[in-house]
């Protein structure tokens, strides 16, 4: 089984500041892509911030110049450094992992349970 779990979320004034992290483990073999999803309430899930091995970075226009996301990849791990939070950042944050599972012979995309983050105005 490939864990993912996440820490980091909770309630934050606007302006504020929260870092994310999150760390995949058990049978994962090899991690490609990893990264970030949020699901705002009404919202379709929507991609925050992805980073790839070699350090590529997506990001949703909204975050620019506020979020970056970081990598250990010799600890399968990814944080995201939220700054200068608004109240629309208001949402469930996931912690998303593609890789390849031990045994199997294609990359998955794996998830976090989501942590909740609110930003109050």
């Amino acid at each position: 089984q490939v864990h993912v779990v996440e820490s980091g979320g909770g309630l934050v004034q606007a302006g504020g500041s929260l870092r994310l992290s999150c760390a995949a483990s058990g049978s994962i073999y090899r991690v490609n892509v990893m990264g970030w999803y949020r699901q705002a309430p009404g919202k379709q899930r929507e991609l925050v911030e992805t980073i790839t091995p070699s350090g590529t970075t997506h990001y949703v226009d909204s975050v620019k110049g506020r979020f970056t996301i970081s990598r250990d990849s010799a600890k399968n791990t990814v944080d995201l450094q939220m700054s200068s939070l608004k109240p629309e950042d208001t949402a469930v944050y996931y912690c998303y992992v593609n890789g390849l599972r031990s045994g199997t012979f294609y990359n998955k995309n794996y998830w976090g349970q989501g942590t909740q983050v609110t930003v109050s105005s």
